[in-house]
């Protein structure tokens, strides 16, 4: 290289690049502005494009461009100072700086698209926001117009607000018309409530504003629409971020409502204030309440008569089919054992047969104990089916078949059952389904009047099973019912003391023969009066492992059942009626080869000595009731004590055990075999598909591991004066305390069917220690019953962690879907179809135009207002209170215990569904409301306390309208109060 050449360096580039001529940049610049004007001109070309533009410019240009003549740089490249290849390398630096200086443009124009896109959009927003308030401006406008009186204005003036008042509706029909594919999907819920709700004698304005001088309270700043004009708002179903279906959606609002479970669905004990109520109220004369609480009366003694009649014909048909069953038996035995076995299996399989059948077929309802069901119907849940006559009916007949035909069951939970159905039959009227109703007797419409009643049925059903009135009204308010008032207690009473004189007089009557094998012993009540008569100290102790070992027994005996059960419905019973039928006639044939091959494999004892004034007769004759059963012997004077309670029906088995001075009538081995084996069966059978109680299995279950410990103690302690059968009787006290985990109505009971006062102490104890050993391994029998069955049970006291809760959080994840005052009938119907709430809150807007929380509206009252189709208005505007008079309180009643009216069963013509329909004479006024922050122990106990369905949940009111002191409730018939508040007794008057 020639060392007088200097180096060419970037530099040389750069000014080369700067002596560029000037009218090839003004090209440049002329072709960008020739670009701009025309993407001015063509709104429709993109910023794209015109980069494309940009790009095919400068290629072009480059392709083009040589060094300018006549510069330094050429003439010294021309005399070979410079070598032509750093001309060319200049040449390419010259077009990389290009391309990064297009690169740097491209980019400031792509920033420049965007703004100006997001100032196109803004200004679209602006201007929809204006078009929303001219259209709110003018909606105003036109409401007074609408709300013109023209009664009183001369003939101009009347043609003129009606041609106004013709324009403005026809102007938003055809609004409507356009925006019919809008439908009311899902929406949040205004957080602005009133703090007065509307009363019946406001004006339908007033109704739809707040009242004056009244600040609503705050609930938050979201705004919705107020369901008059709804063509001017689309409220569509929002999308989540991830594209899921809002909570509000028909795919999880079944979750999240209150009736979560399908056949299941929350009562409504709170009193629906509306205009129809009041209206009716306002009616009535002053003699309906006199009326009124003798109709109660009245119907507690029908309800006494009924269930103690229902009773009497249980026991009769189950004493004499199992009579007549162990009779025919006996008989054949005496030719042939074989032959008899067959028969026998036979009976019991015809008997188990037609209950299961009756079950399946014709009352599905009706299987189980319907203990469960009840609780949770008291509790403020109705399971749909299991108080119809249909259910009555199967619940009567299927008893007698799965009692009579041997089962390890019992009559006394159906007969809780029955007596529940009985009530709530006759307060309702009777069946109309079956044409069996007066109406006359539907006086007691609301669901709570029919829950009072309902609880003297379940009462009337324990007293007429045990013959224990005092046990059936403990029963009621301590395992049943939520809710009780002393009133209520009364009615209680006095229906089941009806109840025991109406079962005390057919016992009468059946003593003389009259009622075939049901004689005296046919209710389950043992005297065990002249048993032990006194204890001591020393038997605390194993009267405390009674206890212990009742609540593990009962501990376990839940369990189990849980557990097949739930096998049971989760694999066995969705095969199909005839796999449940198959199910119960097979469990009946184990039973039965049970109870007849057992006694014949074990070897018979001779009788025992007996006192001549026992009564006792060993062995007593084949087909009648007694101890020392002659079953398989060779000898006259022996027995077979397994058969003696084996091959036996339950009553006379529970009788044969409780017995006093009956030492040494039944073996270890025996006891054992029988507590082994009735145990498993009481486990397989409990869960099939026919009627089943729990009290005489765990009665059976308790006294044979009883009488075991009284062997044990008579054994032990030879000097003390112990009755093996008192043993008995604690042991079952004991097997139901740790099944059921009932003390005070289970021990009342056991005092008054054993008519043994003195053993109450030790019995009390009893129960205590099973009902505390139980506790700690899982809940009652009836409880886990009902969460496996899917009955949402509300315990007595919530639990810990809700101390820490507020009521926020419990529905911080909700989505309330709201309705507006004056609804389209297709947006209701959307609403209806789009989700499975009960309750709906319903908005309005008040004076100033913010929107107001004026009620509640249940799912039911619209399903009635929709078939009922008289309450469609053709303008979107309130009604007048001559809707009042177009309902009663009873149209909008549903009937106990059925599924009521569906939405399915909603038949609308267009025309109709673009009527309007105004929602606030329906809605409940004035629901209850609870403060966001407020404790949800606290919600928990106001809701359970007051059997409420639905709470509103808002944030802290802005001002305090008033404050109700006791003073405030003293109101006299008059209607005047005490003029002075009750002071506090610590202070003091000034002196």
């Amino acid at each position: 290289m020639d060392p007088k050449k200097k180096p060419f360096t970037f530099m040389h580039c750069y000014l080369e690049f700067v002596k560029y001529p000037k009218w090839e940049l003004r090209e440049l610049e002329v072709s960008h502005k020739k670009q701009k004007k025309k993407s001015d001109a063509s709104p429709g070309v993109s910023a794209a494009a015109i980069i494309d533009d940009d790009l095919s410019v400068s290629s072009k240009m480059l392709e083009r461009e040589e060094a300018p003549s006549g510069t330094k740089h050429e003439k010294e490249a021309r005399k070979g100072k410079i070598p032509m290849s750093d001309s060319s390398s200049c040449k390419l630096s010259l077009q990389s700086v290009w391309a990064q200086k297009q690169e740097k443009d491209e980019m400031k124009e792509a920033s420049k698209s965007a703004r100006y896109a997001q100032v196109i959009e803004l200004q679209k927003e602006k201007v929809a926001l204006k078009k929303i308030d001219v259209e709110l401006k003018q909606f105003e406008i036109d409401e007074r117009v609408m709300l013109v009186d023209t009664s009183g204005m001369n003939t101009l003036q009347k043609q003129f607000y009606e041609g106004k008042q013709k324009e403005i509706i026809a102007r938003r029909q055809g609004m409507s018309d356009t925006n019919q594919a809008l439908q009311l999907q899902s929406f949040s819920c205004p957080v602005k409530t009133s703090p007065t709700p509307p009363r019946s004698n406001r004006s339908p304005r007033a109704g739809s504003g707040a009242a004056p001088g009244h600040d609503p309270m705050l609930s938050g700043d979201q705004d919705l629409p107020d369901g008059i004009g709804m063509a001017r708002l689309a409220w569509t179903r929002l999308p989540t971020a991830d594209g899921a279906p809002p909570e509000g959606s028909a795919s999880t609002s079944a979750a999240q409502d209150e009736l979560f479970v399908g056949a299941v669905e929350s009562l409504d004990y709170e009193v629906i204030e509306n205009y129809a109520y009041r209206e009716e109220q306002a009616q009535r004369s002053k003699f309906w309440v006199p009326y009124y609480i003798m109709l109660k009366w009245f119907f507690a003694l029908l309800i006494g008569v009924g269930t103690g009649l229902a009773a009497i014909f249980i026991n009769l048909a189950v004493e004499n089919f199992s009579g007549w069953k162990f009779t025919l038996t006996f008989k054949i035995i005496q030719h042939s054992y074989f032959v008899g076995f067959l028969v026998y299996i036979l009976l019991n399989l015809a008997l188990v047969f037609s209950s299961v059948y009756i079950i399946t077929q014709f009352a599905p309802a009706a299987a189980g104990s319907g203990i469960p069901e009840i609780k949770g119907y008291l509790n403020g849940v109705d399971t749909h089916g299991i108080l119809l006559f249909r259910t009555l009916v199967g619940k009567i007949f299927g008893s007698i078949g799965s009692v009579g035909g041997g089962l390890a069951l019992g009559k006394e939970g159906p007969l809780v059952h029955t007596g529940a159905c009985i009530a709530s039959l006759l307060g309702q009227g009777g069946s109309a389904k079956y044409h069996l109703n007066s109406r006359w007797v539907q006086i007691f419409e609301s669901d709570r009047d029919r829950r009072d009643l309902v609880t003297c049925g379940c009462a009337a059903g324990v007293a007429a099973a045990f013959r224990a009135p005092v046990g059936g009204v403990l029963f009621a308010l301590e395992e049943v019912t939520s809710w009780w008032r002393s009133h209520l207690m009364w009615r209680v009473f006095f229906t089941s003391a009806v109840v025991a004189v109406v079962v005390r007089s057919a016992m009468n009557w059946c003593n003389s023969g009259k009622c075939g094998h049901f004689g005296a012993g046919g209710f389950i009540i043992w005297d065990i009066s002249g048993g032990q008569e006194d204890y001591s100290y020393q038997e605390l102790l194993p009267v405390a492992i009674i206890g212990v070992i009742g609540g593990l027994l009962g501990a376990l005996f839940n369990q189990l059942t849980l557990y097949i059960t739930k096998w049971r419905r989760t694999y066995l019973h969705k095969k199909g009626k005839r796999v449940q039928i198959f199910e119960a006639c097979l469990i009946s044939l184990i039973t039965s080869t049970v109870s007849f091959v057992l006694p014949l494999l074990r070897k018979c004892s001779p009788c025992p000595e007996l006192e001549a004034n026992s009564g006792i007769q060993c062995p007593h004759p084949p087909g009648t009731d007694g101890n020392f059963v002659n079953f398989y012997c060779s000898k006259d004077n022996e027995y077979n004590d397994l058969a003696t309670i084996f091959f036996n029906s339950q009553d006379d088995a529970i009788r044969n055990l409780f017995s006093a001075k009956t030492f040494h009538e039944y073996s270890a081995q025996s006891l054992i075999t029988f507590l082994v084996m009735f145990y498993s069966l009481a486990v397989v059978t409990f869960g099939t598909a026919v009627p089943a109680g729990q009290f005489v299995p765990g009665i059976m279950i308790g006294s044979t591991y009883g009488r075991l410990v009284g062997m044990s103690v008579v054994k032990f302690y030879k000097k003390l004066n112990v009755d093996e059968g008192t043993y008995a009787l604690l042991g079952a006290a004991s097997f139901l305390g740790g099944s059921m985990r009932m003390t005070v109505s289970l021990c009342v009971i056991m005092v008054e069917i054993t008519n043994n006062l003195q053993l109450l102490p030790l019995i009390m104890l009893v129960l205590l220690i099973s009902k505390a050993v139980g506790d700690f391994f899982n809940e009652g029998l009836y409880e886990e019953q009902a969460r496996l069955k899917g009955i949402p049970l509300l315990d007595s006291r919530p639990k810990q962690i809700m101390r820490n809760m507020s009521a926020r959080d419990a529905c911080k994840n909700q989505k309330v879907v709201c309705l507006p005052r004056v609804s389209r009938v297709v947006d209701i119907i959307s609403v209806l179809r789009s989700n499975n709430h009960n309750g709906f809150p319903i908005v309005d807007r008040g004076q100033n135009g913010e929107q107001l929380v004026i009620g509640l509206i249940l799912r039911s009252h619209l399903l009635v207002l929709l078939q009922s189709k008289v309450d469609f208005q053709n303008t979107p505007f309130p009604c007048g209170p001559g809707v009042l008079n177009r309902h009663n309180f009873s149209d909008f009643v549903k009937p106990p215990s059925s599924k009521g009216k569906s939405i399915d069963d909603i038949h609308l013509t267009d025309d109709e569904l673009g009527l309007y329909l105004d929602l606030a004479p329906f809605l409940n006024p004035s629901p209850y409301i609870v403060p966001e922050d407020m404790s949800l122990a606290k919600v928990y106990n106001l809701f359970r306390q007051l059997g409420l369905r639905h709470i509103f949940v808002v944030p802290r009111p802005s001002r305090v309208v008033g404050l109700i002191t006791r003073k405030d409730l003293l109101l006299e018939e008059d209607g005047d109060i005490a003029t002075t508040e009750l002071q506090s007794t610590s202070s003091s008057p000034e002196r």
